[in-house]
């Protein structure tokens, strides 16, 4: 038992990593459980948590298993950027402790100081962001200190959420999550606009393929990851609908002009390349669709949760099973089921995404269907890694 917890907690992507994977079930499980009941005219009355039931589903998708899955990347890929040391057992036991603190203080909110709710999960980010950015200060490359900002405008977002529960602001909940979803969103447009490409090239080179490697588009680049962090600060600061609906069309198809330039279709055939490829598609598609909501011609919430789902949802699980694999020494190939988990992640995100297009009676079976799909690729997850995750590097 000793020898599991040294292994679980001695590197970054261990401990985060499986427990994204364990939160991603139990959370939408309890989801589904109080979506089913009410679908099936039940009514359920009280729950420990303060919030709306809908609130606490959106606020521990975004900063709770995101939360988990970018604490797990930033510890495992920092100091390989940088070459500084790797966080030690006790900071991984500690980040990770108050990451699961902030999720046990959400859950039982309803009988806690807010106060004292908001203090215990704001803690985490800041404390992950502090070792990162001593990490970083070995090689302060602008591209990788860009995380940082990243970092904080996902924590603002929670502090307002925080603030209006508190009872200091007024209807900050909303834009808050917004922020921390779209936060999340452009770290997925700079960080999968780095390994895809990169991952795609390395695996082409190593099949002897030397021409029509993946080639980038520097007009494409830029606009993309400028416009994906300018939409969550233009939401926050209450810019009018035009100018985000122009942002988020600008940041979706410059994505897709990016990842046209990457070769998916010869990653096609290896499910550890096409997952990334996959998810950076619905990155671009969900952009494109928030920038048609706000013209009034899509659902935003359709729009949401293509982002939330296809682009967070799918993104880290296949950048974590992919690190997994590297980092436990085992071939970067995809089993099975993990290949089977990423078209499961991507049905949903459509299923959901067309759900809120349809009347109640599509609509609450979109609801339990996506979610089942969900489920069932975060549980085909914890099967397939789990003895990986508790077992030292091959």
């Amino acid at each position: 038992m000793i020898t599991v917890l040294r292994t679980l907690f001695g590197e970054g992507f261990r401990v985060f990593f499986l427990s994204a994977g364990l939160f991603a079930v139990i959370s939408i499980g309890l989801w589904l459980g109080w979506l089913g009941i009410h679908a099936a005219g039940g009514m359920v009355t009280a729950m420990p948590f303060a919030a709306a039931p809908h609130l606490w589903h959106a606020h521990e998708m975004i900063f709770g298993y995101a939360g988990a899955a970018l604490g797990g990347f930033f510890l495992t890929a920092v100091p390989n950027w940088t070459g500084a040391k790797a966080a030690r057992h006790l900071f991984i036991l500690t980040a990770s402790g108050l990451w699961f603190a902030g999720r046990l203080a959400i859950w039982w909110s309803g009988s806690l100081d807010p106060f004292v709710v908001a203090m215990v999960d704001l803690s985490f980010l800041p404390l992950l962001a502090s070792k990162i950015a001593t990490q970083l200060i070995r090689r302060p490359k602008p591209q990788n200190l860009l995380f940082l900002l990243l970092l904080a405008i996902v924590w603002s977002g929670n502090l307002m959420i925080h603030l209006e529960w508190i009872g200091l602001l007024d209807d900050s909940v909303w834009p808050g999550l917004r922020l921390g979803l779209l936060g999340t969103t452009a770290m997925i447009t700079v960080i999968g606009g780095r390994v895809t490409p990169a991952f795609t090239r390395n695996a082409m080179t190593k099949a002897g393929i030397e021409t029509g490697l993946p080639r980038a588009h520097r007009i494409a680049d830029f606009t993309g990851i400028v416009t994906a962090i300018l939409l969550p600060l233009l939401l926050a600061f209450d810019a009018p609908d035009t100018v985000v609906a122009v942002s988020a069309l600008l940041a979706g198809l410059a994505q897709a002009i990016r990842l046209a330039g990457w070769r998916s279709s010869w990653a096609l055939t290896r499910p550890i390349l096409w997952s990334l490829h996959l998810g950076f598609a619905m990155l671009a598609a969900g952009y494109i669709a928030l920038g048609l909501a706000y013209l009034d011609l899509f659902s935003e919430v359709a729009a949401l949760h293509l982002l939330g789902i296809g682009a967070v949802g799918g993104m880290t699980l296949a950048v974590m099973s992919r690190a997994i694999l590297g980092h436990a020494g085992m071939p970067l190939i995809s089993p099975r089921p993990i290949t089977l988990a990423y078209g499961l992640i991507a049905a949903a995100a459509i299923l959901r995404a067309a759900g809120s297009l349809g009347g109640l009676a599509w609509y609450n079976a979109a609801l339990l269907i996506s979610g089942a799909l969900w489920i069932a690729a975060f549980t085909l997850f914890i099967a397939v890694f789990l003895p990986i995750i508790i077992e030292p590097r091959a």
